[in-house]
């Protein structure tokens, strides 16, 4: 549940929050799988998951965005001069 809430959160609100979705639905059905949770909570931690994995993704998709955008900005500047 925890995974999933904050992997929401990542995705919509504040980005960095994603990997630590990702993080902890990975640790929640890595248990699930070793019989420490409840296995009814195994669709909830695998959305948080899956979510998690998309918003860091959506995350590092914009990060290298703008360093190309600063990468070509400062090409053009000194080029330009």
């Amino acid at each position: 549940m925890v995974s999933l809430v904050l992997s929401i959160l990542g995705l919509v609100v504040c980005g960095i929050l994603s990997p630590v979705g990702w993080y902890y639905g990975r640790q929640e059905v890595e248990a699930i799988d070793a019989g420490r949770r409840d296995p009814s909570k195994r669709d909830m931690a695998t959305a948080g998951k899956i979510i998690g994995i998309i918003g860091t993704v959506i995350i590092g998709v914009i990060i290298l965005a703008v360093l190309a955008f600063l990468f070509i900005g400062v090409a053009a500047s000194v080029s330009g001069s």
